[in-house]
């Protein structure tokens, strides 16, 4: 176990599952060994399976400390990673992204499924309402979010949001320069101390 003070915490939400492509999973593993080599802290859904697993072992296989908040109907089903340096168990789904989002100081959706894109959106949406102003990053590995990139896109032109709203998201293909990215804006976020009210969630 790793109880050493990280330096940040990134919230990664991703696919219970390996996907079909092998390099889903070798960015998973480039993302969890970065957190530990900056010293910082994966904070994640608390599963065991598909990406969601590799990140976390890669985590902690460098050295780096792992928080998985998972609701206890998942634990029953044995789905939980209980190698994590800290298991939170919950009542619910909303407590377990309110924690996350709590615990968090910035957030990266890898290629997953519809709690991927659930988890996404949501933390958006309670960014563009004001509930926090943490980083938000999507990586677009190997063109997977290509279509939802598009949608999302369309619907500034059907005026349904606005540019300020997308560009509340970075948005890349290369997982090594938005990592570095979400990293400095974490570090101008804490230079300004700024509020947060997800507890008002």
């Amino acid at each position: 176990m790793n109880s050493k003070a990280p330096t940040f915490s990134l919230c990664v939400y991703c696919g219970s599952r390996m996907g079909d492509d092998p390099g889903f999973a070798a960015t998973a593993q480039l993302v969890g060994h970065w957190i530990a080599d900056q010293g910082a802290q994966l904070i994640y859904g608390g599963g065991n399976n598909g990406l969601m697993g590799v990140v976390a072992q890669s985590t902690q296989a460098r050295g780096g400390r792992v928080v998985g908040v998972i609701p206890e109907s998942m634990v029953i089903r044995e789905w939980a990673r209980k190698e994590c340096d800290e298991l939170i168990v919950v009542n619910s789904m909303h407590d377990r992204k309110r924690i996350m989002a709590e615990r968090a100081d910035a957030f990266l959706a890898l290629p997953g499924g519809i709690g991927t894109f659930e988890e996404f959106f949501e933390t958006w949406t309670w960014k563009q309402l004001g509930y926090h102003n943490k980083p938000i990053g999507l990586l677009n590995q190997g063109g997977y979010y290509d279509d939802l990139v598009s949608f999302v896109k369309s619907t500034l032109k059907r005026k349904f949001m606005v540019d300020h709203q997308l560009n509340l998201v970075e948005i890349s293909s290369q997982a090594e320069s938005l990592l570095e990215e979400l990293k400095l804006q974490t570090l101008k976020n804490a230079a300004l101390n700024l509020p947060s009210s997800l507890d008002n969630i």
